[in-house]
């Protein structure tokens, strides 16, 4: 009975004890459970774990629960004193500084959402949590990361196991401040936790240098930002190799990696050793360092968009229809539009339909080698539309393309529906689609849609246009392809065509047939044609040029190449291309 009694006593006392450490402030709970006269060793043990358990506010365990009231919705009024709070309380208990203490009390909603679950946010918000946060200490790690981009479902993996407060881990925040401060803003740095989680265990100092480092290859701060945010990899061990490699690439062309920052993309991860294999394969292929710059820069999406990737699918598809190594380097020099992502895309799914309607490979390579134009220029309805269309199965509709690839493709074209209502066009433009039919367009195709926007004048003025080139020497079906390749040609007026042909063959002394290599060239200014074939012409006269250099070039690289390579070569080369330039002006 004496023993009950005891049992009962000592019970009672401990359960006043728990009421009583619960309501002690924070920073007097150590002093109050730790005073050897107040309790006995027992029960500051037991207290310690009481403590441990209630005071420990998360965000996760909160939003996993079932009752949890993450999706309630708070007043706009509610959530702004619940940010200032936050903010008091990190700036000043916690000692954040005022930046990091606005970012995360900004930037952590999720977090802030389940703080406020944890009071009557119908009430005094400050005042609610001031005292909520007084007795309930945050795992300070939740908001920091979530304010920096991560999701609360991708914390629990990255929350670092028996820290609860950031002073703790003070070299993350040092890296996570030389990013901040090297101008990489706070929500791209939660991704490069994410990926490259290394990073944030460097030394003081160590981060800094890296970033330096990129900046020391010639590339600009703002590139430099750009892509370790997309590419926080760059930032493992020393300066990245393949990066290297391609960065001296892009230089050669005449690019730079800022052409790449340019376009880089925060959603995109870059795959820099197959990016230099693209370029490689296009100079085995037989493209010109001009030619992959115009390539490039008409198309960026083709090396930046997969790293090259879909130059590889349509380089593999070519080859397991049965087509020659040399035959497929052919198509791509002969058509090099074919690169272009949308031109690679429409003859792939050009390849499907054919293999669909159960078409041979060497069937279909023999169409492919033979209309690989009109192939990637055109996007193809599904097999079992054409059938419908043409009213006939499979077995026919694969007859008849074998019997007349073109005609029957033509038709399967998604610009050429049978049923398909053309509203009338304008005389103007009716003179104009008669010329264009002659230079090989399909009527009423999207090719022909886009011809007309970006051939300008009347049908006639076109023509004489056309005529010019021709009467100078040149074969009317050469003609027909250099406009086709270079449609602004004939954008320009008959007099200015043929000044830039006299140009060409009486004062350059180059042969006519050098724009059939080359038609770009008639759609060049005068005054750059000028300004650098008479810097060419002196650099021959004193012998630090090569004869007869290609006309593109001269004329497709940028200036600064052109500076390094033609101008800088002689000492005496930057005076006078100042003087060309005088001239000119």
């Amino acid at each position: 009975m004496l023993m009950n009694r005891i049992h009962r006593r000592v019970s009672r006392m401990i359960s006043q004890l728990n009421h009583l450490v619960l309501f002690v402030p924070v920073f007097e709970r150590t002093t109050f459970v730790q005073n050897p006269s107040s309790v006995s060793l027992k029960f500051q043990c037991f207290c310690s774990s009481r403590l441990t358990h209630h005071s420990k506010v998360s965000v996760i365990e909160s939003a996993q629960s079932p009752n949890s009231p993450f999706a309630n919705r708070v007043s706009r009024n509610a959530r702004t004193e619940a940010q200032a709070t936050l903010f008091d309380y990190l700036h000043c208990t916690r000692s954040f500084s005022f930046t990091d203490a606005e970012h995360i009390s900004k930037n952590s909603p999720i977090f802030l959402q389940n703080l406020l679950s944890n009071i009557d946010s119908e009430k005094d918000v400050a005042r609610s949590l001031t005292r909520f946060l007084r007795y309930n200490p945050i795992n300070e790690f939740e908001p920091f990361f979530e304010s920096l981009g991560l999701s609360p479902s991708e914390l629990l993996s990255f929350l670092p196991r028996h820290l609860m407060y950031l002073s703790d881990d003070c070299v993350l925040t040092d890296n996570v401040h030389a990013l901040c401060n090297y101008g990489i803003p706070r929500s791209n740095i939660g991704k490069m936790y994410k990926e490259a989680k290394e990073i944030f265990g460097y030394d003081y100092g160590v981060l800094a240098l890296k970033l330096k480092a990129y900046e020391n290859l010639g590339i600009s701060k703002a590139t430099v930002i750009k892509l370790v945010s997309c590419c926080p990899l760059l930032l493992v061990g020393g300066v990245n190799s393949d990066f290297v490699k391609v960065h001296e690439k892009l230089k050669r062309l005449g690019l730079g990696m800022d052409w790449i920052g340019g376009y880089a993309s925060g959603n995109s991860t870059y795959n820099w050793d197959r990016m230099f294999d693209t370029m490689d394969f296009l100079d085995k292929v037989g493209y010109t360092e001009e030619q992959m710059c115009v390539l490039f820069e008409l198309n960026p999406a083709l090396l930046l968009e997969g790293s090259g990737k879909n130059v590889y699918v349509l380089f593999g598809r070519l080859l397991k229809l049965g087509l020659e190594m040399n035959e497929v380097y052919s198509l791509f020099m002969q058509n090099p539009q074919v690169l272009s992502v949308k031109c690679m895309k429409n003859l792939l799914l050009a390849v499907d339909f054919l293999f669909e309607i159960g078409m041979g490979t060497e069937e279909m390579a023999d169409i492919v080698a033979n209309d690989v134009e009109f192939l990637s220029s055109s996007s193809f309805k599904r097999p079992k539309t054409v059938c419908k269309d043409l009213k006939v199965k499979r077995d026919g509709l694969l007859q008849m393309i074998k019997e007349d690839p073109h005609k029957v493709l033509t038709l399967a074209s998604k610009s050429k529906g049978k049923n398909q209502l053309i509203s009338p066009l304008p005389s103007k433009h009716l003179e104009k689609t008669s010329f264009l039919v002659r230079l090989g367009y399909i009527e009423n195709s999207d090719e022909m849609m886009k011809a007309l926007k970006k051939f300008r004048g009347r049908g006639d003025q076109l023509q004489e246009r056309f005529d010019c080139l021709v009467q100078a020497g040149l074969d009317c079906n050469v003609v027909s392809n250099i406009v086709k390749q270079a449609p602004h040609v004939l954008n320009q007026s008959k007099d200015v065509i043929e000044m830039k042909i006299s140009c060409l063959t009486n004062c350059l002394r180059y042969p006519l047939d050098s724009v059939v290599a080359f038609p770009a060239y008639l759609c060049y200014d005068m005054d750059r044609i000028n300004l650098r074939f008479s810097m060419y012409a002196w650099l021959r006269e004193k012998g630090a040029a090569k004869p007869m250099l290609s006309l593109s070039t001269l004329l497709a690289c940028s200036d600064a190449r052109f500076v390094k390579y033609y101008v800088d070569v002689h000492p005496e080369g930057p005076a006078m291309w100042e003087s060309f330039k005088m001239q000119k002006s």
